[in-house]
């Protein structure tokens, strides 16, 4: 149902192009705070159980965790945000992940197993809520330029993903002055950086941009009609939506399924931890800051050919990372390199698709849920990728990866035609 504006109520809603600038600015603040949050967690979360366990055999559960938790605060912070708007959705998101950040460190003080892994589980809000500020990013911006609005915003969590992981080690030296265990020293970084970005966005994100979108397009359609509200309102319906969440969810489960067996992979062939961190690192470098280029690279050339370019990078990471030799540091950086680049291809161009389709009364809530499929394929990923190295070799786990991602081109082809 449409709510007509009356005459004269532009005059009330400010600048969309101005109010833009001012979201993008604060969504940046917000994401470098959040960016540190989650790599500070992540980054000792297998460590922390398996020091409280005394055992390996549940140390990957945090990641499950995680993401268990990320799935079900994507579907809350995308109601809430359908409800009353950005500023409340991601602001509680956030607030969520610092809650959970205390309730591990209370855990961890008590030394009680139970409680680490429900803190964990609420922890993962704060992952969920940082990827889902992107589309925030997009809500103001001009259908030509959405993708740079998301890639802007996805950029500024690489600052805070590279400073969060810097810092475990002084954070761990701090907890233990205050009598709590080194390794949930990180989790006192993550408690204060999502309670500050929830408060940079509960300040600052004003006016909200969901709701400012929704008055703007109020506004037109009561002073030029429905035909003038824009590409998000007509869309291309369920099957733009099935496309977006598709290409994001099939990159997702690629990427997340080489990445977690790499470092496995390297310590077999008898690299360290240093070696192993270093083809992280640039992985996830990979993964955020080609955002601005990409983001340009989606609003010149179009959504359907990055999305396409997105399963081809894939395909060549999972085939380098098949044929790098065990020995080779510098191929295997490479071969993550472009898995990480592949993902953000995907990400961005997925998005950008995923707004132009879904119409603004329904817009936050669809993106939400999308989001608990990226999740799923995420964990599951996780999942798969160790079983598949156990039954056969990582190599063959990399091939079929990137033979996978190839799936993209057919469907990416037939929705061409069907234009």
């Amino acid at each position: 149902m449409t709510h007509t504006a009356p005459t004269g109520t532009t005059d009330h809603i400010p600048d969309p192009d101005q109010a833009q600038r001012r979201v993008l600015r604060v969504l940046v603040a917000s994401q470098v705070f959040s960016g540190a949050g989650l790599a500070a967690g992540v980054t000792v979360g297998a460590l922390l159980a398996q020091d409280m366990l005394g055992s390996t055999s549940l140390a990957g559960l945090p990641s499950a965790l995680f993401t268990a938790g990320s799935a079900l605060a994507a579907v809350v912070v995308g109601r809430v945000s359908q409800a009353h708007g950005r500023r409340p959705g991601l602001a509680a998101g956030y607030l969520t992940g610092a809650v959970g950040s205390a309730g591990v460190i209370v855990a961890a003080v008590l030394d009680n197993p139970v409680l680490l892994f429900t803190a964990l589980f609420v922890y993962g809000a704060g992952t969920a809520t940082n990827l889902q500020a992107r589309y925030a990013g997009a809500d103001l911006a001009a259908p030509g330029h959405r993708a740079r609005a998301v890639s802007t915003v996805l950029v500024a969590t690489t600052l805070g993903g590279v400073a969060g992981p810097n810092l475990a080690a002084p954070t761990g030296t701090f907890a233990q002055h205050l009598g709590i265990p080194d390794l949930a020293g990180p989790f006192i970084l993550s408690g204060i950086a999502y309670a500050l970005a929830a408060l940079v966005l509960a300040l600052w994100l004003r006016p909200d941009p969901l709701l400012l979108a929704r008055a703007v397009a109020e506004s037109t359609e009561a002073h030029a009609g429905p035909a003038a509200t824009g590409d998000a309102a007509t869309g291309e319906g369920r099957g733009g939506v099935v496309l977006g969440a598709l290409v994001m969810v099939l990159t997702q489960l690629v990427m997340v399924a080489v990445m977690t067996m790499t470092p496995v992979h390297m310590h077999d062939h008898g690299h360290g931890t240093a070696a192993s961190g270093l083809v992280i690192a640039v992985h996830v470098g990979a993964m955020y800051l080609p955002s601005p280029l990409t983001g340009w690279l989606v609003d010149r050339y179009g959504r359907m050919k990055i999305a396409a370019a997105s399963g081809i990078t894939l395909l060549a990471a999972g085939v380098l990372a098949a044929t790098a030799p065990g020995d080779s540091v510098a191929l295997l950086a490479l071969a993550l390199a472009l898995l990480g680049l592949g993902w953000n291809f995907g990400l961005v161009s997925g998005t950008a698709i995923i707004t132009d389709t879904v119409p603004l009364a329904t817009r936050a809530k669809t993106q939400g849920t999308v989001d608990v499929s990226i999740a799923i394929a995420g964990a599951t990923g996780g999942m798969a990728s160790g079983i598949m190295v156990a039954a056969t070799s990582y190599p063959a786990l990399a091939l079929t990866g990137g033979v996978l991602s190839l799936a993209l081109l057919p469907v990416i082809a037939a929705t061409a035609h069907r234009r």
